[in-house]
């Protein structure tokens, strides 16, 4: 029976994108849309008892220590980064802060939130002048380059997985006449080396990771004995899953978030092996959906000089179509996090020490 009614749903769906990538989809329709899938996605996590809700959380941390770390990378890669960097420059904040930003009141700019957050990690996570820091994940640099220019005695390490974010950072760092920042280009999942930190911080990659076990374990070799690891990654706030590109309405993790995982906001909890729990915050989600809303409103502002970029990464024949992927994109985050006022999908911010 269930075949009987996916095979018509799958046709709609079908239609439906041909229809999205053809821009004939208003916004209202996208996020409406949007809102059903996410409705579905709640229904189809619900277990009907406690006991039952629990039993799958643990079968999913377990099936996670049986993975390697991470999978995909270089999918999610591409997806992310494919475009110049000049597409992000468009679109984020000054910051580059490609993540949850936090708006304090309703006359926050992107750029206000971009600043309060980070400033919110350092104060969680007890940072002060003249630590050692290193920033894994570190995107586009915005949490590496705010700790260099306000914490100039700090010493910094980011590990990023992009040439082209490297390239970026080293041109902040040379521009603000920064000289105590060093970039590298890594797979975190692959990455080994020798060092340790006083603060280590880890900014929305946990998302796109798999063995929280082992990888816990690999970020705990890199803590000095009294040092802090803070993490930062979106979440729900009861279910973890897997995003999983089956059906056709899965597009999301077919062209943005191959690999993927949405963590529950307790998930971490049971992965310390290697590390141990000091504090645990949670951020309503309304946040990030501000932060989308804001990066969908620069591309639209800026969709002239967009245009070009797309046609040159995607091609002619495929432009059009990329930038409703993108739009969309930027849609379905902030219908993500926005969903039931943002107390369904939220971020979490964890602080930890070794073991």
């Amino acid at each position: 029976m269930s075949s009987l009614i996916q095979a018509p749903y799958d046709a709609t769906v079908k239609l439906m994108m041909a229809s999205l990538e053809r821009n004939l989809l208003p916004d209202a329709v996208i996020r409406r849309l949007t809102r059903l899938l996410l409705s579905g996605r709640l229904r189809s996590c619900f277990k009907s008892t406690s006991q039952q809700q629990l039993q799958h959380l643990l079968e999913f941390v377990h099936s996670l220590k049986e993975m390697p770390i991470a999978v995909k990378t270089e999918d999610a890669k591409s997806q992310h980064y494919e475009l110049p960097t000049s597409f992000f420059n468009l679109v984020l904040g000054k910051n580059f802060k490609y993540s949850c930003c936090y708006f304090r009141d309703k006359s926050s700019t992107l750029e206000d939130a971009e600043e309060a957050m980070l400033q919110i990690y350092c104060e969680k996570s007890q940072l002060q002048d003249g630590h050692t820091v290193l920033d894994v994940g570190c995107g586009w640099g915005s949490l590496t380059l705010y700790i260099a220019q306000k914490y100039s005695k700090c010493k910094i390490k980011g590990i990023c997985n992009s040439v082209t974010q490297k390239a970026h950072i080293e041109e902040q760092c040379s521009k603000l006449g920064l000289q105590n920042v060093e970039i590298i280009v890594a797979d975190i999942s692959t990455f080994e080396m020798e060092g340790s930190y006083d603060r280590i911080f880890s900014i929305e990659m946990f998302e796109h990771m798999k063995n929280y076990k082992d990888l816990l374990k690999k970020i705990s070799k890199w803590m000095n004995a009294d040092g802090f690891l803070f993490v930062h990654h979106f979440c729900h706030k009861t279910y973890a899953y897997h995003f999983e590109d089956v059906n056709e309405d899965d597009w999301i993790t077919r062209y943005f978030f191959s690999g993927g995982t949405m963590p529950s906001s307790d998930l971490l909890l049971y992965f310390q092996d290697d590390v141990s729990v000091v504090d645990h915050w949670l951020v309503n989600g309304k946040h990030y959906a501000q932060t989308s809303e804001e990066w969908l409103k620069r591309m639209d502002k800026n969709i002239k000089a967009i245009q070009p970029l797309m046609e040159t990464t995607y091609g002619e024949d495929s432009a059009v179509k990329w930038t409703v992927y993108w739009r969309t994109f930027f849609i379905s985050v902030a219908e993500l996090f926005g969903y039931n006022d943002g107390e369904e999908w939220m971020v979490t911010h964890y602080l930890f020490k070794r073991k």
